[in-house]
């Protein structure tokens, strides 16, 4: 009996300086990552984010994503404070990339001017921010107390794309960040929020396409935790609808 094929999911890596395996630079996707969409049945495909400069070509993108059915932005590093209208105005800088920034924004441009579907995680989420105008906080105050290695509760408001991918209105979320959305951008609704009002998740009400984005990481609980692994079927059920 023939199977379906799985959707394909499109995941830009992540440049990393080094990496034990390899004693080199290189480009990575978090494992967990890749498991949590192939649980949930998609096909993960890592993709090398091309942008000399930091300016990406919109049709070399559109053509590189043509053979998807969805795309997942992952977390990383920081996003340049140029990119949306500020000075740095902090002294330190985390794995910041003139080229993954340019990639980045380029995906996210180019799917929502599509029907991809798109799930956005951590950096991912603030990317998209970002794409719509939107602005994000440098450096968080007491961060390594609130949102560094941590999990903690979130509430997600009713009757959201959120709330029906995971179940609940309460979710347990393990965070890695120490940026956050300041000003949202145009057409953003924020779905879920930090008791220290960190605005945890973002959707486009408006969009025809599945979208939703989460600042938490969903992977690395997922395995255990069903609403957060619920996040990639119901991201993953959506791609194959899209087809």
């Amino acid at each position: 009996m023939n199977r379906p094929p799985r959707p394909l999911i499109a995941i830009p890596a992540r440049f990393a300086v080094s990496t034990s395996a390899l004693r080199h630079a290189a480009e990575v996707v978090a494992r967990g990552l890749v498991e949590a969409v192939w649980r949930a049945g998609g096909e993960p495909v890592t993709l090398h984010p091309h942008a000399p400069g930091g300016s990406c070509d919109p049709a070399l993108v559109a053509d590189r994503l043509s053979r998807f059915d969805g795309v997942l932005l992952p977390g990383g590093g920081e996003l340049a404070a140029s990119r949306y209208g500020n000075a740095r105005t902090y002294g330190s800088k985390y794995d910041a990339d003139a080229e993954q920034d340019g990639f980045d924004l380029a995906v996210v441009h180019h799917v929502l001017r599509t029907e991809l579907p798109l799930l956005a995680i951590c950096r991912g989420l603030q990317a998209v921010n970002v794409a719509l105008g939107g602005t994000l906080q440098e450096h968080l105050a007491g961060w390594r107390r609130e949102h560094h290695n941590l999990v903690h509760q979130v509430a997600v408001q009713p009757a959201t794309l959120l709330e029906l991918s995971m179940g609940a209105q309460v979710v347990t979320a393990s965070c890695l960040h120490h940026q956050r959305v300041d000003r949202v951008g145009a057409g953003l609704k924020v779905t879920a929020q930090a008791a220290d009002g960190t605005r945890e998740a973002l959707e486009l009400p408006h969009r025809r396409a599945w979208f939703a984005g989460v600042q938490w990481h969903p992977e690395h609980t997922a395995p255990h935790d069903p609403a957060q692994q619920a996040l990639f079927e119901a991201f993953v059920r959506a791609t194959g609808a899209a087809r």
